[in-house]
Parts: structure tokens; sequence; C-alpha cells
């Protein structure tokens, strides 16, 4: 299964390390092209720059970019053919952390209407970047992160790279399960627990 990345801040940046780590290959993508992630990719073995259409055309997609940049990050591309688009995102915009006022739906079922036909799960978004691309191992067990979606299969599939990085895979359920981890209004994130093994 070959894996993608669309967008390279914080948070895609930490995926990219965390795969990287575990001997994982993925193509890394940005709106500024690949020529800006030169230097990145020369750090963290496998990593591969990409375009933002090649990117796409992975079997998982992880999209991490800023919530008002999602539309224009994923537009025309696809169709999506039942890929795996794992949403890290949550609907605030940095430096202020406004939230987005999402009409009462999850994050999302937002973001699965802007890739229609992908199986989205989301996941990776409620740890700091920090602790993301860190050591997943603390206090002689793992960091636990959170995995909801509608297909069980996808679910399956996210909890099983997050396993394969050295984290416990912990899945809640199906979208709107996925508010307990979305910031804000949720009471998980941030929260770095831990699985005693």
């Amino acid at each position: 299964m070959n894996i993608g990345i669309i967008g390279a801040g914080a948070i895609g940046t930490a995926i990219a390390r965390a795969l990287a780590r575990n001997g994982i290959k993925a193509r890394i993508a940005n709106s500024r092209g690949a020529a800006g992630l030169d230097v990145l990719a020369a750090e963290l073995p496998g990593i591969t720059p990409a375009s933002v259409q090649d990117a796409s055309r992975s079997d998982i997609v992880f999209i991490a970019v800023p919530w008002s940049k999602i539309p224009g990050a994923v537009k025309d591309l696809g169709p999506w053919d039942g890929r795996i688009v794992v949403d890290t995102n949550n609907p605030i915009e940095a430096p202020t952390f406004r939230p987005f006022d999402l009409g009462g739906r999850a994050s999302s079922a937002v973001v699965a209407d802007l890739v229609p036909g992908a199986r989205v799960v989301k996941a990776f978004n409620h740890l700091r970047p920090s602790l993301l691309a860190g050591v997943p191992n603390a206090e002689g067990g793992r960091r636990v992160m959170f995995v909801s979606g509608v297909d069980a299969a996808a679910n399956a599939e996210v909890a099983k790279l997050i396993d394969r990085l050295g984290f416990h895979a912990l899945t809640l359920g199906g979208v709107e399960a996925g508010r307990l981890h979305q910031f804000p209004g949720g009471p998980l994130p941030t929260l770095n627990l831990v699985k005693f093994e």
C-alpha cells in the first residue's frame, strides 16, 4: 500500500518523519511544488517530493493543510475511487485558533464532501506535531492515537499503519465519534494518553 501526504507544514512533516523512522516510503506534496521539499526529502530516507496530483493517487492519502486551504488543496483531484483519505485536520486556523462554523457537522463529514468517493478516516489530528514525530513509547507503554470513520475496513487499515508506527490505535467509531478527538469541542484533543501492555 503506497502513501501520499498533501501538506508539508507541522503535521505533514511530522507524519513524514514518523513514516521515515519506520522505513515506510511516502510521497509528500505542497502548494509550492516538489522543488521546495528537497531539503526535507534529503533528511528523510524514503520520503519523496511529488506533485499534489501524484500524492493524491496513493492508496492512503493524508490531508494535512490548514482548514481554510483544504478545498483548494483537493480541488480537481480524484476520482478517489474508494482510496483512503486520512483527515488530520481540525476546523481552526492558526495562529489565532479561531474555530470555523461547520453548521453542527463533524469536521470529517465536511472533508468527505470535498473528496467524493474516498473513504475518509479521521486520525493523526489530536497529538501535537512534536509527539507525532517523536518516539511513540512513553512511561512503559505506547502513545494512543484515535481513529474514526464510517468504513470499518478503512479504519482498520489506518489503525494497522498507526500500530506499525509504534503507536496504539484506538478506534472510536464512525464520523460522529470523530467529534471526540476534534479540536475545538472534543474532550480528547492534546491528551497524551498511553496504553500499557
